[in-house]
């Protein structure tokens, strides 16, 4: 028997006289109130869904913007690599020039000595010279610590990409559980609602038939105020939460969550993405953040290199158009070319300066990237723990709740309890469902946090 119908029977029971028993009089008639109210009309569906977790993992792989970031990353980390390298490597050039005199168009601009009995060889009135030059670099230190440094920084940009795989994934996560609880939420703010509207109607029938009086009436209309409040509260972060899940998914519009998305499964589907790491010093943006110490090392004793001298090969073939023939090689030289630095204005000594301030502020951002880890590592381990006691503490006290809330519901049914007790009693059971369920949501965003902040994404 609902609280209304048992309310009207007790207040019929008392006030009508006692009548004689017989088979011919009906039994009265439950009241049953009717609540239409707009607010009870559930907030309408996002206008795409997410159904499973590899559907939400197959389009953040296809429209994350942090994801194409950091792959970029890689490739600008490469080509810096290969600009570095290049120093090393023979390079080979060849120019072309043509030339003629105006003042004295028939004039041969030059002639050139040969190995035969003419002496010499007239070149044409306009002369074509092509040159060809090879150069090989045979000791520059400053070039292979330069190559080392652009090593550095691709192992840290490959890092990197790993960090934001495993930090999209955990936004991922939470945005899916953010949604999934503020779906349940606002449900249960529309139970809750329907509960106050329920006893609101109970009061004014009792009000109405003299059972009670305009302070009971007005007391459940203010819880009534108080649950639509809350509703509209939830309702807005529902929306939210959608519109954080569009965001995290890739999208400048909503999504929801399909009703029949496995949350419970979510930990065992994140665990085929990625893998839990045996030490925390392992983690992508640990390593990233070394692998920039090291590259700001390499760096700067590239430019401390800068004061050695450097040796190198150089090759150099010219031709020039000749008169009668087509042309001729004229030159042909190999040249060994010791370059040895003297003065440059300080530009040396200011870039060794400038490169190891860089070294430095590296160095301090992986101590404190190191000393957030360890402190995220322990509060994510310990978070666990703490949601498990919060979620059991959160059951006792729906328990209590309920229990409170029924016998609360027969006293006022018997005319023992009063509206103030009936209103508190409902508004502790609503809060105490509404903290019980997001305390589970917590507990398994804590779970899914823990083995996220010490694992390795290579999806």
């Amino acid at each position: 028997m609902s609280v209304s119908s048992a309310l009207l029977l007790a207040f019929v029971t008392a006030s009508t006289p006692a009548a004689p028993s017989t088979s011919s009089v009906p039994p009265p008639v439950p009241f049953q109130p009717k609540v239409e109210d707009p607010m009870l009309t559930p907030v309408p569906p996002a206008p795409q869904l997410v159904g499973s977790w590899d559907q939400a993992l197959a389009l953040v792989k296809e429209r994350s913007t942090d994801l194409r970031g950091a792959e970029a990353g890689i490739e600008r980390a490469e080509g810096r690599w290969r600009q570095a390298l290049s120093t090393l490597l023979p390079n080979a050039r060849a120019t072309a020039s043509v030339a003629h005199d105006i003042l004295n168009p028939d004039t041969p601009v030059g002639v050139f000595a040969t190995s035969n009995l003419e002496g010499r060889t007239p070149t044409t009135p306009m002369v074509g010279v092509l040159t060809a030059t090879l150069s090989q670099s045979l000791v520059d230190v400053g070039a292979w610590r330069g190559v080392s440094s652009a090593a550095s920084s691709e192992r840290g940009a490959l890092a990197t990409l790993h960090d934001t795989r495993r930090r999209l994934t955990l936004g991922l996560a939470r945005a899916l559980v953010a949604t999934v609880a503020a779906e349940r939420a606002a449900e249960l703010n529309r139970v809750g609602l329907l509960q106050s509207l329920e006893r609101s109607a109970l009061a004014q029938r009792s009000f109405e038939l003299g059972a009670s009086n305009q302070l009971d009436v007005v007391r459940v209309n203010q819880d009534v105020a108080l649950a639509r409040g809350a509703l509209v509260s939830g309702d807005e972060q529902l929306r939210r939460a959608r519109e954080a899940l569009g965001l995290a998914l890739g999208f400048g519009a909503p999504v929801g969550v399909s009703p029949d998305f496995n949350l419970s499964g979510l930990m065992e589907d994140t665990r085929k993405s990625c893998v839990a790491l045996d030490d925390q010093d392992t983690r992508p943006d640990l390593v990233a953040a070394r692998a920039q110490v090291e590259a700001a090392r390499d760096s700067r004793r590239q430019a401390s290199a800068g004061y050695l001298p450097t040796l190198g090969l150089q090759s150099s073939l010219q031709a020039v158009t000749t008169d009668p023939d087509f042309g001729r090689f004229s030159t042909w030289s190999i040249a060994a070319v010791l370059t040895v630095p003297i003065w440059e204005g300080g530009l040396r000594g200011g870039l060794v300066r400038e490169r190891a301030g860089i070294e430095k502020q590296a160095e301090q951002t992986l101590e404190s990237s190191r000393r957030d880890v360890s402190v995220e590592v322990a509060q994510a381990r310990r978070s666990v723990d703490v949601a498990d006691a919060l979620v059991k503490t959160a059951s006792e006290s729906r328990e209590l709740a309920d229990r409170t809330d029924r016998l609360t519901r027969r006293s006022y049914e018997v005319g023992r309890g009063s509206s103030l007790e009936l209103v508190q009693s409902g508004a502790a059971l609503r809060q105490a469902e509404l903290t019980l369920a997001l305390r589970e949501f917590e507990l398994v965003q804590a779970r899914l946090d823990a083995f996220l902040t010490e694992a390795r994404c290579d999806w």
